[in-house]
């Protein structure tokens, strides 16, 4: 998606933006020479996660924009007005709000103990509604106001709420944010649309999930950018209250050839869809199966599934924090069953985990 220069000037509020998917939006609207406002909880180095809020800044201004790193826990109000009255301080106004920041946990009902699910539903629904309601009084004077939740589309298929209940309520509700805002932003010309993947995304999120491998199995993070920024450019008025899937939007803009996207091009027929989608039980089925057929074709008198929980085991372990230790108090048994038979331990309860 090449560069148009249509966002120059604009400046852009990003949630979640020191890394990943949010990172990636940042950096290509900064090479229209954008104002992006890093808006982000990782202030310090973490040992095990890459990038801060100031790194990022600096490699947004490397790629042709300003940046202003703000530290910024969507839960707290008064971070949240903080960094909105900052930005407007720096650049003047604010243009464009992506309302990334998400948590998930895919556990069901009574796995799910209510610290978890406060914590899903604080930064998924009620962050996305805090910062789009700080951010409204300036969004009304933009000639180019966008807000972009990074969420799925509102399906209500059961299997999406079965497994994980809370999370895809807190999901949802980001989504539910687009329906209302849309309708209720209209007579002032702002654009409220949701943007989400048709595969799994890498990165440290779905490492944790789903192990190293699942990186083959995922597209880079700026096949999100390029989709963002195609929704970004265009008229507010008239593109808003849509659903949007970043490889739609991609072919919708002439571009057919997503190999470029794949993290692994080998893979390129074989990624990982993600949620929310329609028809997940096939989607899911079909994934699971080429998954099963590869083990069998590379299991040739080497022990390959014992290898792969090793290594998700030591993915886990490297993404380990005193943080996360202190929030999760607790130990987890894995009984693993069949021909790699045995028992792995899960320690989020003592030291660094």
């Amino acid at each position: 998606m090449i560069n148009s220069g249509k966002l120059t000037g604009l400046t852009v509020f990003i949630t979640g933006a020191s890394r990943g998917i949010g990172k990636a939006i940042a950096l290509k609207a900064a090479k229209d020479g954008a104002n992006i406002v890093v808006a982000a909880k990782t202030a310090e180095p973490h040992p095990k996660l890459p990038g801060t809020i100031f790194t990022a800044a600096q490699e947004i201004e490397q790629a042709g924009g300003k940046a202003l790193p703000c530290v910024v826990d969507v839960r707290d109000e008064n971070q949240v007005r903080s960094a909105v009255e900052d930005a407007v301080k720096k650049f003047g106004g604010i243009d464009i709000v992506i309302n990334n920041a998400s948590a998930i946990s895919l556990t069901g009902t009574a796995e799910t103990d209510m610290k978890r699910y406060d914590l899903m539903h604080s930064i998924n629904t009620r962050g996305t509604f805090l910062v789009s309601k700080e951010c409204l009084s300036y969004l009304k004077k933009s000639k180019h106001a966008h807000i972009l939740n990074i969420s799925p589309p509102l399906n209500m298929a059961p299997g999406w709420f079965s497994r994980h209940v809370a999370y895809t309520m807190a999901k949802y509700g980001m989504s539910m944010c687009v329906l209302g805002m849309h309708e209720e932003f209209r007579p002032f010309g702002i654009g409220v649309n949701a943007l989400w993947p048709r595969t799994a995304i890498h990165t440290t999120a779905i490492e944790m999930l789903q192990g190293v491998d699942a990186k083959n199995y995922s597209r880079k993070p700026e096949i999100m950018a390029d989709a963002a920024y195609a929704v970004l450019i265009q008229d507010p008025k008239k593109v808003s209250g849509n659903y949007f899937i970043d490889d739609n939007v991609l072919r919708d803009n002439g571009i057919t050839d997503l190999t470029q996207y794949a993290c692994n091009p080998e893979y390129k027929d074989q990624l990982m869809p993600d949620f929310f989608l329609d028809d997940p039980a096939d989607a899911f089925k079909k994934f699971e199966l080429s998954q099963t057929a590869r083990s069998v074709a590379d299991s040739s008198g080497v022990n390959v599934s014992s290898d792969k929980v090793g290594k998700l085991f030591d993915t886990i372990q490297q993404s380990m924090t005193e943080e996360l230790v202190m929030k999760t108090q607790a130990v987890y048994q894995f009984v693993l069953t069949g021909e790699n038979s045995g028992k792995w331990y899960l320690d989020l309860k003592n030291g660094s985990g």
